[in-house]
């Protein structure tokens, strides 16, 4: 394996992290993809949670002010159940996928184990993964921000208009 197989993606909330995932997923069109995104939930401009977005095209609930869960991160209820669910239907590294995306290792996402498996056996995998990863966060955050195996990169307002190329260079 070599560094360029984990590119991780950082910066502080609102940047641009999952638009840019986005836009990577666009710009790969052609190449065998697998994992997901994640989107906010708004209602008359108020974010009231995130949903999960899968390369395969299925959607599922991550998070949202009315789920009731013993696992929250502010204001929202985490269904871990859910993700896991969720989780199951994506084909992480099964043959022919050229990159793995998942946006993102963040707090709500690392409360499963389920998660945390796969994102250790993705990130030592011979595949090539980019991933978003919140900007703050100890336990298995910084972890895997401190892995010898990734590239850290940081989003920021100067260079979020001209990344993609580089990243795409990058993944290719």
């Amino acid at each position: 394996m070599t560094i360029a197989d984990n590119l991780l993606i950082t910066g502080p909330p609102g940047i641009g992290k999952s638009t840019l995932i986005r836009m990577v997923c666009d710009a790969l069109g052609p190449h065998k993809l697998a994992g997901f995104s994640t989107r906010e939930i708004r209602h008359n401009g108020e974010r009231l949670g995130f949903e999960l977005v899968g390369l395969n095209g299925q959607t599922a609930l991550l998070s949202h002010v009315d789920v009731k869960s013993p696992f929250r991160v502010g204001k929202y209820g985490v269904d871990i159940a859910g993700f896991e669910r969720f989780l199951k239907t994506i084909r992480f590294l099964e043959p022919g996928v050229d990159v793995i995306v998942i946006d993102e290792i963040g707090k709500m996402e690392c409360f499963s184990a389920v998660f945390r498996t796969i994102v250790q056996s993705v990130l030592a995998s011979e595949k090539k993964a980019i991933a978003t990863v919140a900007y703050r966060g100890g336990g298995f955050i910084a972890e895997v921000k401190e892995r010898w195996d990734v590239d850290l990169r940081t989003l920021t307002w100067e260079n979020r208009d001209h990344i993609l190329p580089d990243i795409l260079g990058y993944l290719l």
